[in-house]
């Protein structure tokens, strides 16, 4: 208790928010209730999108993979409360959300155009696309007809993307990573597996290098690799913004 006690306010206050929502969202899925679907994050195109999921998306997390929580939630403690005591809690504030929003707007740049490009080929096709997005939204999939196998790959692709959802907090938390891999880039971390010391800047680099290649290399899975960049960049620019602005104590 006491190292929960000792932790700076917004980072605890982030902590607890975060399990909160996830034994929240355990127990409304038992209950039938898709809280994912509303909370989380959907392209801004798609007939699920509400304004508030660009903040909301980040307290949710995948109930199917606890580790998900676990390992964003480590990270938060180890490196969001060390900024946190270094920046004070309105700086710190300010930068977690500007690389949690800036994730879901990197995120938001390939999905959202795929959407529209699929939205304007159904609608030379004749379909109705406020009718077809108000079935979407109300999960009446089943009632979209079709003729022919072509427009039903595209409406499948529209739909997909359409209910895509992007939970968690690793936006924000890789530019956490990212602001603290430049403020302090030889410190060193100890890996788990091997047990070996490495500088921040080497083990976090790292990661971020294969991020970017993960978000340009399509590998099929569920990870959002595009938002762990947007999270970075948002961080990086930050961090070297008020070096610039104040070298000597610019938090």
């Amino acid at each position: 208790m006491s190292f929960f006690a000792n932790l700076p306010q917004v980072t605890k206050n982030l902590l607890i928010l975060n399990v909160l929502c996830f034994l929240a969202t355990l127990i409304f899925t038992s209950k039938g209730i898709d809280v994912t679907s509303l909370l989380g994050g959907h392209y801004i195109n798609s007939p699920h999108f509400l304004p508030y999921q660009v903040i909301t998306y980040m307290f949710m997390h995948s109930i199917h993979d606890f580790t998900h929580i676990l390992f964003n939630m480590l990270i938060l403690v180890m490196f969001g409360a060390h900024l946190e005591r270094i920046w004070g809690a309105k700086r710190f504030f300010i930068f977690y959300f500007s690389c949690g929003v800036g994730a879901f707007l990197l995120y938001n740049s390939i999905g959202a155009w795929q959407l529209m490009e699929l939205k304007n080929g159904l609608s030379t096709l004749g379909y109705d696309i406020e009718t077809l997005d108000l079935k979407i939204a109300r999960g009446y999939i089943q009632e979209i007809r079709y003729t022919n196998p072509i427009d039903g790959e595209m409406l499948q692709a529209y739909y997909n993307l359409s209910v895509s959802t992007m939970v968690g907090a690793s936006g924000a938390l890789f530019g956490i990573m990212a602001g603290f891999a430049m403020l302090f880039p030889n410190t060193e971390l100890m890996l788990l597996f091997p047990p070996i010391p490495i500088k921040a800047k080497y083990l976090i680099g790292a990661y971020l290098l294969f991020e970017i290649y993960a978000s340009l290399n399509s590998s099929g899975d569920s990870i959002a690799h595009l938002a762990h960049v947007g999270g970075a960049l948002v961080g990086l620019v930050m961090v070297l913004y008020w070096k610039k602005t104040d070298r000597t104590n610019f938090w």
